[in-house]
């Protein structure tokens, strides 16, 4: 009997399905925009439309990146690939500094010099459908994230959602500079973007860069590691607790104390028993655990965690 093709796992699928809508979402976005830039000549109009091809770039980066980081481990990495994402992520944050740079420095000199907005409804048009697509690309990729945490989605989803905001501001810019006869506030709200997307910019490189430099998980997930292994009456203890992010995948390694006379086998069951009772709590995860005979703690230099 032929043997059934593996498939990936739910959550990944569900990854690799919304990358590629995000992709989609961009290539629309900018040919729409380029369309309301020509019309109306906006500065909003103009910000945005940078913002969309660096989107477009981001996504792309996205899409290859979900799909490195299922590939499972292999002789050369063994730990997997889920760093991917990571650097994925610090691939969106660059390039969104790059665009608030552009964007701002545009938004500057529309400030000092007005530049007359014409072809309003087109533009106007244009920005409530990328605010229409923007929102339900924003929904999809919040459903996503329930099912795979994926980190790379998480800042692709924060990107779209700063875009989403920014969408309402080059909308009061563009009717302003239109309708208003204030090009002025159109150029402002260009500016406002630019400062909006820098700011987002900033998160995302904190948690990509979190995830490269193993940062330690967040006290609460320390704990409930530790109470999963001390479940067990016969683990007396628990120290050099060390734990690190791949993706969404959980690395951590410690060392428990045990009795001393128990036999071999026993602390092996007991270490195997642990482990599992980690994995239920922390599905994927890839746990390490050296058994100690209580006392016997090792003599070298150890963190505050031990």
């Amino acid at each position: 009997m032929t043997s059934p093709v593996a498939r990936p796992p739910l959550a990944v699928l569900t990854t690799r399905q919304i990358t590629a809508v995000s992709v989609g979402v961009a290539v629309v976005l900018i040919g729409l925009k380029a369309f309301a830039l020509g019309a109306s000549g906006s500065v909003s109009i103009l910000a945005s439309l940078a913002d969309s091809g660096l989107d477009l770039i981001a996504s792309l980066a996205t899409f290859y990146a979900v799909r490195w980081a299922a590939r499972p481990h292999d002789a050369t990495h063994r730990h997997g690939h889920g760093k991917a994402e990571a650097m994925a992520a610090l691939v969106q944050a660059g390039l969104v500094f790059a665009s608030a740079a552009f964007i701002g420095w545009e938004a500057l000199m529309r400030i000092f010099d007005p530049y007359p907005v014409s072809g309003g409804s087109w533009a106007v048009g244009v920005v409530l459908i990328s605010i229409v697509l923007t929102g339900g690309l924003v929904w999809l990729q919040t459903r996503a994230l329930k099912a795979s945490g994926s980190m790379a989605v998480s800042a692709d989803r924060a990107h779209y959602a700063a875009d989403l905001a920014s969408s309402v501001v080059v909308l009061i810019g563009v009717v302003s500079g239109a309708y208003l006869g204030a090009p002025g506030l159109d150029a402002a709200a260009g500016l406002v973007v630019a400062v909006w997307l820098f700011w987002g910019a900033l998160g995302v490189l904190r948690e990509a860069g979190n995830q490269l430099l193993d940062r330690e998980v967040p006290d609460a997930d320390r704990i409930a590691l530790t109470t999963a292994v001390l479940a067990d009456p016969r683990v007396e203890g628990v120290h050099q607790l060390r734990t690190r992010m791949s993706g969404t995948r959980l690395l951590a390694q410690m060392h428990i104390d045990l009795d001393p006379a128990l036999s071999f086998e026993a602390s092996h069951t007991i270490v195997v028993e642990a482990e599992r009772r980690i994995i239920a709590a922390f599905p994927d995860a890839e746990v390490l655990i050296h058994a100690d005979p209580r006392g016997a703690r090792p003599a070298v230099p150890v963190s505050p965690w031990a």
